[in-house]
């Protein structure tokens, strides 16, 4: 093996080393958060769950509100990093789609999996401290905001319902998509997730669009 070759294989490893590390950590985490609470979960706790030192997961995630806060853009994004919503590939895919009920379609299919990531933190943030309120809320105004983006992109098809204010649809949307409201129908009434992805394409395809 050449030195460039012998170069690129190492840092490969690194890299791998890195991310399995990360990974570790990121796992640790959401499940002594799910199992004993935010709270009651140190991070001297989640070192050792991870298998590395307390050192390596401030370096890698960071203090708690910054672990929690990544846990949920994590499963926000369904992969170990943050990704903003303009890069996620349903919402490229959506936007991509000249149909409004396609677009819904495929919107309640992205909300499905991301849910059944997010339910187990949503139990974390219900009894967190103010911190974790606090990075919960913010998600929440996010997505409130990214609701008024597909509200107008739905207009631009013009199969909206006339009578309805892109405001008004944008809070329909963002008021049936939360983790909240997942839980409610598929944790508390035991509905299978895939009726839940179902009922909610159907229900904004008759309240919304003509």
């Amino acid at each position: 093996m050449d030195r460039e070759h012998k170069r690129q294989y190492d840092t490969s490893r690194r890299r791998a080393a890195a991310q399995e590390t990360r990974r570790a950590i990121l796992d640790a985490a959401t499940r002594l958060f799910v199992e004993h609470g935010y709270a009651a979960t140190t991070m001297a706790q989640l070192a050792e769950s991870a298998g590395v030192a307390v050192d390596t997961v401030y370096t890698v995630a960071g203090r708690k509100p910054a672990l929690f806060l990544h846990l949920v853009e994590a499963a926000v994004s369904g992969t170990d990093d943050a990704v903003p919503a303009a890069r996620r590939d349903y919402v490229r895919e959506m936007r991509a789609e000249p149909d409004a009920a396609r677009k819904l379609r495929r919107y309640a299919r992205a909300i499905r999996g991301m849910h059944a990531r997010l339910a187990p933190l949503l139990r974390v943030a219900r009894t967190g401290p103010p911190e974790v309120a606090r990075i919960w809320q913010d998600i929440t105004l996010r997505r409130a905001d990214n609701m008024r983006l597909l509200a107008r992109d739905l207009a631009a098809t013009g199969q909206l319902r006339p009578e309805l204010d892109p405001d008004e649809v944008a809070d329909v949307i963002w008021a049936t998509n939360s983790p909240e409201f997942y839980c409610l129908l598929v944790e508390d009434r035991r509905w299978p997730p895939e009726r839940f992805e179902q009922w909610l394409a159907d229900t904004w395809c008759r309240l919304l669009l003509i």
